[in-house]
């Protein structure tokens, strides 16, 4: 069964649900929709998450993007692709990218490369050249720069 909650309850069951982790609007949007609230209810609830800053776009930008680079090791492409599915705008994308510094992103694409070359079992090289790629293709890092490195490492292969 189902209760109804009233606004003050959603209020607070919202406000906690912020204030445990940076959210995007979508994520609370959907949240609200949960409790079966009037659209003109879930606007109201929004402007006041907004206006008591439990709800702030470029914050959850910036925390995704810190956040998804040093655990998950994701690249800059893969960020802004998962920023855009939540539809955060390109400003706060920009924002959000500007909280990788250029030090940290080629020393996690150095780690990550190195780990993943060194991972994978397959003898022939134009297989395990494709396997290389594609891992951090998904990972999100730029073709060139993984193309760069699979010829590198396969130099040093050859030695």
């Amino acid at each position: 069964m189902n209760i109804p909650y009233s606004i003050k309850e959603v209020q607070q069951k919202i406000e906690h649900f912020c204030a445990y982790q940076d959210r995007c609007h979508d994520e609370v949007i959907q949240k609200l929709r949960t409790f079966k609230l009037t659209t003109e209810e879930i606007d109201d609830v929004m402007v006041k998450l907004i206006a008591d800053n439990f709800l702030n776009e470029t914050r959850f930008a910036c925390s995704f993007a810190r956040g998804k680079h040093r655990i998950k090791q994701w690249g800059k492409v893969r960020i802004v692709n998962e920023l855009k599915l939540r539809h955060i705008s390109s400003y706060n994308i920009t924002q959000a990218l500007k909280e990788i510094t250029a030090d940290d992103y080629e020393a996690t694409f150095e780690a990550v490369s190195l780990k993943t070359w060194e991972s994978i079992q397959e003898k022939n090289k134009i297989k395990k050249r494709k396997k290389f790629c594609d891992a951090l293709l998904r990972k999100g890092y730029e073709s060139d720069l993984i193309y760069e490195k699979a010829r590198f490492l396969e130099s040093q292969d050859e030695k």
